[in-house]
């Protein structure tokens, strides 16, 4: 079980680092030995059956590395959530494998109910170890950065928001006028460049953060050769405020360093891995709903005249045109090159209509797309190819949502960002709340999306 935040992070060589490499290791292995010693309380046999379930724990758990940086409720909701979807997972399987019947009912539900709180207790117990380890002196690791602009002040801000972990925010380091530096930035300058060496010995610096832009390229060759003659740790931020930074990282082509600035998050392993988790709750869903389709696809028949089923033309991964599925709810089908979005108490919405809008029951038929290969349970909501033409030259970035697959829910409809998009700023902040998702993807990510939706299904009030 993995989460991740949208904030920035610093980990390279910091204080935590040893804790949190522990924990991924510790987080399945926990589950496993809960398991193990319920079973044994029991006086229950350790045997194939056991052993293979705790295989199965290992590949299944994901671990948590970043839960330590959360909020408690946070680290809570994304336990219970990735625990739930686990258990659903394991007893799918020896559903199909009729291989429940090996394993004590008591021992089962024990174990499902102390796992998530021996996680949690888990981790509050290393928030408080990492803290107290980050508040020796010798644990803090004081910074600077240096570039006083813009990109400075987000380093700085980042490394404050981690103080309580071990990074000390000491100042900048900058040449430029007062005038030329950013408001939030300009008492906090405390050394030129030709004074960098002198400060870090006198602060006794550990961390140096260069936020200076390419431009400036004669002046960083200068800093790294002074740098060199110290020993603290050099980190560059590259100048990439105009550019949204999409899964960036540095790759090694023949030895040629190569940054990727904008990727999709799921190639290789994340691709296989989030492939699976489709195909997998998609099928359960289905199974699970099966018999509510048929008495939804009977209250559309009797509500109005048409098709129980609508089928929208959107576009899906990297703008290819896709069929989207879902039960009608409006007496007019708007599919071309104009389509009118919906908007509260609209003339189309037929009552049966507005209870499957308001629920999101109208959506139900989307599994089959996952199931297709065309959409992800998680991931940007499709907009119609109507939509997508009308907004694409108005706001920044908005292709880039194409670059994963579209999904039955998303980040930016957990975070308030549904139903009608009657202005553009609606449109720009749900399209920015889609590139944060491919920024900071996870499975556990996606797992707390899926528990807040199922929360939204029941007291959303944006639903129309």
């Amino acid at each position: 079980m993995h989460a991740q935040r949208t904030s920035p992070g610093f980990n390279a060589s910091a204080p935590q680092s040893v804790p949190v490499f522990v924990a991924a290791i510790a987080e399945p292995l926990l589950a496993v030995s809960t398991f193990l010693a319920v079973t044994v309380l029991h006086d229950e046999p350790v045997n194939r059956a056991v052993m293979i379930l705790c295989i199965l724990m290992l590949v299944l758990v994901f671990p948590g590395t970043n839960r330590f940086y959360e909020r408690p409720l946070n680290s809570a909701v994304d336990i219970v959530s990735a625990w739930v979807v686990v258990l659903l997972i394991l007893g799918l399987c020896g559903y199909a494998t009729d291989s429940l019947k090996f394993f004590e009912p008591s021992v089962l539900l024990w174990w499902a109910a102390i796992t998530p709180l021996a996680q949690f207790a888990c981790v509050m117990i290393g928030r408080s170890l990492m803290r107290s380890h980050a508040a020796q002196p010798e644990s803090r690791r004081p910074a600077l950065v240096i570039g006083a602009g813009a990109l400075g002040v987000k380093v700085a801000q980042a490394l404050g928001s981690r103080h309580s972990y071990g990074h000390d925010f000491i100042g900048y380091v900058e040449d430029r006028q007062p005038e030329r530096r950013h408001p939030e930035a300009a008492d906090r300058v405390v050394a030129r460049f030709d004074e960098i060496v002198d400060c870090i010995a006198r602060h006794r610096i550990k961390d140096v953060y260069i936020t200076l832009p390419l431009s400036s390229q004669p002046r960083i060759m200068r800093l790294l050769t002074a740098l060199q003659d110290t020993a603290v740790s050099i980190y560059f931020v590259p100048d990439v405020f105009g550019v949204n930074v999409i899964q960036g990282r540095m790759r090694n082509m023949d030895g040629v360093p190569i940054v990727s600035l904008l990727e999709s998050p799921f190639v290789g392993i994340n691709g296989l891995a989030k492939r699976a988790s489709d195909i997998v709750l998609a099928s359960l869903i289905l199974l699970l709903v099966s018999p509510l389709f048929v008495a939804i696809a009977i209250g559309v028949k009797l509500s109005s005249p048409g098709p129980v089923i609508f089928r929208q033309r959107r576009n899906g991964l990297d703008g290819d045109e896709i069929v989207v599925y879902k039960f009608r709810s409006m007496r007019a089908m708007d599919n071309g090159r104009v389509v009118r979005q919906a908007t509260r108490d609209d003339p189309r919405i037929t009552p049966f209509g507005a209870f499957l809008r308001r629920t999101s029951l109208d959506e139900l038929p989307q599994f089959i797309n996952v199931l297709q290969g065309r959409m992800s349970i998680v991931g940007p909501r499709p907009h119609a190819v109507a939509h997508n033409d009308e907004y694409r030259p108005i706001i920044r970035s908005y292709m880039i949502r194409h670059k994963v697959k579209p999904g039955i829910t998303g980040w930016a409809q957990v975070n308030g960002c549904r139903g009608e998009t009657d202005v553009v700023e609606k449109m720009a902040a749900r399209v920015e709340y889609d590139i944060a998702y491919l920024r900071t993807w996870s499975i556990g990510m996606d797992l707390r999306i899926i528990a807040r939706t199922i929360k939204l299904v029941f007291f959303d009030r944006n639903a129309f």
